[in-house]
């Protein structure tokens, strides 16, 4: 186990890449771009965002099981249904959207080379570790949902 993995919360990262896309941003000015109606196309992603991570988060909720992203040990149930038919890690996705609409908003394509990196990290550092604990703890039935439903979308 890498010592970084389930160490930083996804918000920390989302934070952090929110900020170095702004200091790209700033320091790149040349690699400005106009996007048309940039404000409504970025708060639309952003709402898409926000309405995933609720979504994700209710059914965990609603299942009885922890939302902590950090101890997914804690888990009491696999949750495969709702949003969970459509991505094993919509809130991620939402995190990732609400990223992606930031882009928008900074009109900065070197701003937006920082979002595969996020989800390299997110991968790496995030889901996978989650995954193996999850796998270790129910076994053949969640490695059934892992075979049967996409990562993020």
């Amino acid at each position: 186990m890498h010592r970084l993995e389930l160490k930083i919360p996804p918000v920390a990262l989302v934070i952090l890449f929110a900020l170095a896309m702004w200091l790209v941003a700033r320091m790149s000015p040349g690699a400005g771009i106009q996007i048309p109606g940039r404000e409504w196309v970025a708060l639309v992603i952003l709402i898409v965002g926000f309405a995933l991570i609720i979504a994700g988060a209710v059914a965990f909720i609603s299942a009885k099981t922890t939302v902590n992203p950090m101890t997914p040990e804690l888990a009491t149930s696999i949750v495969s249904s709702g949003i969970y038919k459509l991505s094993r890690n919509p809130m991620y996705l939402g995190l990732f959207l609400m990223l992606a609409a930031w882009t928008i908003f900074l009109e900065n394509i070197l701003s937006a080379l920082l979002l595969p990196l996020f989800i390299l990290c997110m991968n790496r550092f995030q889901i996978i570790p989650e995954e193996n604990t999850l796998l270790t703890k129910f076994g053949d039935e969640y490695a059934r949902y892992l075979k049967s439903v996409r990562r993020w979308l």
